[in-house]
């Protein structure tokens, strides 16, 4: 018995080393592009930012912020006003679905912030809410570093701020 313990531990010493040459490094990633944001506050438009980590082929998590680049013009009773996308940042949740080398599925769950400000007759005042945000998207490389991905989000904002969904397009860059 002594015997079977001691080769059975023996052999487990040889495996740690093999067991840690199949786990990955995180592959991580940025994007930049252009995201429409359309919602009860108007259609607006920005310049996102994402930073990213997949951990496993399949789970990573990533951080985005968007800057608006795109107002929207409005009128109430001959007033005319506009609404400016301030800014959003948001923290995300990502599950991957590889479908070959070059393109994958995902869906993302996460939370964040976002700032509008609207004016009108001289008027300004400024909203920010916070939201549960979820999507789906998916990304589509050229070679092993660069690609485009094409997403959608939707950001259901606490406190009865309502709803906004979020088209974005974008450039990945794999690092």
């Amino acid at each position: 018995m002594r015997n079977i313990l001691l080769a059975t531990a023996a052999l487990s010493v040889f495996a740690v080393p093999a067991m840690a040459q199949t786990m990955q490094s995180p592959t991580y990633y940025g994007t930049l592009g252009y995201t429409q944001l359309d919602g009860s506050q108007g259609d607006l438009g920005a310049v996102t930012g994402r930073f990213g980590a997949k951990f496993t082929p399949y789970l990573g998590a990533e951080a985005e912020a968007s800057f608006g680049v795109k107002d929207d013009d409005f009128s109430i009773g001959g007033v005319d006003g506009k609404v400016k996308h301030e800014y959003d940042a948001a923290i995300y949740g990502v599950a991957t679905l590889p479908v070959s080398p070059n393109f994958d599925l995902f869906a993302r769950v996460g939370y964040g912030t976002t700032e509008i400000k609207a004016k009108a007759a001289g008027v300004s005042a400024s909203e920010d809410g916070e939201s549960v945000n979820y999507g789906a998207g998916a990304n589509y490389y050229f070679d092993a570093q660069n690609g485009v991905r094409a997403d959608w989000t939707r950001r259901d904002f606490r406190s009865d701020g309502g709803e906004a969904d979020v088209y974005s397009v974008n450039y990945v860059r794999r690092f």
